[in-house]
């Protein structure tokens, strides 16, 4: 029995791999000729499908051929993304440079010693006498150019590339490298990379690599072998990339993450967010700016593990991402003060006054050295004191300032000296300015239509709430991640007593308020400080002044994330955009005519007409129509069938069915 059941297994094996070697054959003949397929044709001069044919997009001075399917992700909104990347990595580059003696060329720039016009006459000797050192192998000073290689320039890392588009922008558009690193774990984009590198002529600069991002970055855990930019744009969530990211980057390098799960970040999971930042991210008007903490507190928390710090340089909330650019060093003592770096943040859910607890406390003493201990807590009541609700606790998010002033205003001054470097400089111009006008110490914000929904009452101007908080010696500024930002360091009691004062010029009627609401409990407090909403010359910013476009519209149309690239790759046919157009502004409901709208609001009875206090009559544009009887339930009739009809007359017989 045991003999034939080998037999027969054996029998089986062979048939099944001479089936496959003569299906091999009749499929594959010979070998396909490559140059035929990447001109879009198959093995034997045939048209591939459409889906899987490339087409060519121009990009800054890049020039990059994608598939038109899904295989490899490709989204043009992100163009912004990439120019003020470009713009930061550039100014990095003149400041790493520029210690070493090296001057960069941008093209478009007219004078590249623009950095030391300004100095003073000590700084003019001190910038002389470095030069001088650095000048010591010949009269003419170093200079590194866009596309030449820079043998004491940056080594550059994109995890991520995709078709490789950022790697070679940077190659064509920033000077002072050495060599870009494009690396992807698909087979396609590496194959794709490769093609778009010769395509631009940079291969002597991007080097294509096929490798996972998290095992290619602690590969390079070496001092020497560091990158001293890393630059990590994921679909979705960048968490399973910080830690390898904090030990591969140089010390002082530059460290750049895009974070595009923005329902995780501003609230709508805080499970989720937990499990991937280590913080409980919170439904609010601030929930933006909040995202951008809760990454840097991610960063910095991910980096302490070994002995590590991150510097913010500039944090962007733009679109639907959010986008963060800071430097890593290392320093025991430093690591000690991140604790106190980090706050936890207590939010009242009935009117939205929130405040920050601290997790550590730092304290001078007289031999100079910083003193570390647990801070004391909590800053809030049980119950919130303006309006009786309890609070929400979410962090720890990163309380220090997230952006450097000046650096921020390099990289503005750079892009506005040169507009015509970026496709989107305008934009670039507007979003830094806002920056560079906020209040760098003050955490999160409100806004102006939550407070006046807050207490149920019309929305003052912008210029009439800030006026008020200047007149009462607050500072006040915008945000670039909400228009209606109210940013300031004016406490909560402040603001609605700002707000109970409108409320007095502008009623609301209290007898429409639950005894149990925040409005209620708010107004039904008088205001300890008298507000004057008197428009002062200082309240309106100076972006807001020169109409610099400080927060764009969408785009496009169907405008948001693109889907996920997939192996095989997935056309977005005309189905699929299809039903992008169909879930766009889902929950809007389609706009309706005049007529369409009477007619709607005729079906339902006007209230005054029944109290019959309505004087508007025909004019009405709802029902008076007497309600209909309705019928109770000892006359319905028996049988289901009958139920919509005319109940018989007096003289009718009684009976199932009969009319």
């Amino acid at each position: 029995m045991q003999g034939s059941s080998l037999w027969l297994s054996l029998t089986f094996r062979s048939a099944r791999v001479l089936s496959r070697a003569r299906f091999f054959e009749w499929q594959s003949p010979g070998l396909p000729n490559t140059a035929a397929m990447e001109n879009g044709t198959g093995p034997y001069g045939e048209e591939r499908p459409r889906e899987v044919q490339e087409t060519t997009v121009t990009e800054g001075a890049a020039k990059i051929a994608f598939p038109s399917a899904n295989e490899v992700f490709y989204n043009p909104v992100q163009e912004f993304n990439r120019d003020l990347t470009c713009a930061v990595i550039t100014e990095f580059a003149r400041v790493q440079l520029g210690a070493k003696g090296i001057q960069i060329k941008v093209p478009g720039e007219k004078d590249t010693q623009k950095v030391v016009v300004d100095l003073s006459e000590q700084e003019e000797e001190k910038v002389e006498l470095k030069g001088s050192e650095n000048l010591a192998s010949g009269d003419q000073p170093r200079t590194a150019a866009v596309g030449e290689i820079c043998e004491e320039g940056l080594h550059v890392l994109e995890g991520l590339a995709a078709s490789g588009l950022r790697s070679i922008r940077f190659a064509l558009e920033v000077p002072g490298l050495r060599s870009v690193v494009a690396n992807d774990a698909s087979t396609r984009a590496v194959d794709l990379i490769r093609r778009n590198v010769q395509l631009n002529d940079v291969a002597h600069l991007v080097q294509p690599s096929q490798a996972d991002a998290r095992m290619l970055m602690y590969q390079h855990q070496r001092v020497s072998e560091r990158f001293d930019v890393i630059d990590l744009d994921p679909y979705g969530s960048p968490a399973t990339f910080l830690d390898a990211a904090v030990q591969a980057v140089s010390e002082g390098g530059l460290l750049c993450v895009t974070c595009t799960d923005m329902a995780v970040l501003a609230g709508n999971s805080g499970e989720t967010c937990y499990s991937k930042y280590g913080a409980m991210a919170l439904k609010s008007r601030a929930c933006h700016e909040m995202a951008l903490r809760i990454v840097l507190h991610s960063l910095d928390l991910r980096a302490n593990c070994y002995q590590r710090f991150v510097v913010p340089l500039l944090s962007i909330s733009a679109d639907f991402y959010v986008r963060v650019f800071v430097r890593v060093f290392t320093g025991q003592a430093k690591v000690k003060a991140s604790a106190s770096k980090q706050a936890l943040v207590f939010q009242c859910v009935g009117c939205g006054a929130f405040h920050l607890q601290r997790l550590g406390k730092a304290s001078g003493v007289p031999s100079g050295r910083a003193k570390f201990s647990a801070a004391c807590g909590p800053p809030v009541t049980p119950e919130c004191e303006h309006c009786g609700q309890r609070h929400q606790l979410g962090g720890p998010m990163w309380a220090e300032p997230i952006h450097d002033l000046d650096f921020v205003g390099r990289v503005l001054e750079a892009v506005s000296a040169n507009p015509g470097r970026f496709h989107t400089s305008e934009r670039i111009r507007g979003v830094l300015s806002v920056i560079t006008e906020e209040l760098p110490d003050v955490p999160l914000y409100y806004t102006l239509d939550q407070l006046s929904s807050t207490i149920h009452c019309n929305t003052p101007s912008l210029l009439q709430l800030r006026s008020a908080l200047l007149h009462a010696d607050f500072r006040v500024s915008l945000s670039h991640a909400c228009k209606n930002a109210v940013k300031t360091d004016a406490p909560a009691s402040a603001l609605w007593d700002i707000m109970r004062c409108w409320e007095k010029e502008c009623p609301v009627k209290r007898e429409r308020l639950s005894e149990t609401s925040p409005a209620f409990r708010i107004l039904s407090v008088e205001p300890r400080l008298q507000a004057n909403f008197t428009i002062r010359e200082d309240a309106n910013p100076s972006s807001r002044q020169r109409g610099l476009k400080r927060f764009q519209a969408n785009p496009e149309a169907n405008w948001g994330p693109r889907p996920r690239a997939r192996p095989g790759g997935k056309a977005a046919d005309e189905a699929m955009e299809e039903r992008r157009r169909l879930l766009q502004n889902k929950r809007k409901e389609p706009p309706e005519d005049v007529a369409q709208r009477a007619a709607r609001l005729k079906t339902f009875p006007c209230k005054r007409f029944k109290e019959g206090t309505c004087q508007r009559g025909d004019q009405c544009c709802y029902s008076h129509s007497p309600p209909t009887p309705r019928v109770s339930a000892d006359a319905a009739p028996d049988c289901p069938e009958t139920s919509n009809q005319t109940p018989p007359g007096p003289g009718a017989a009684a009976g199932p069915g009969i009319d």
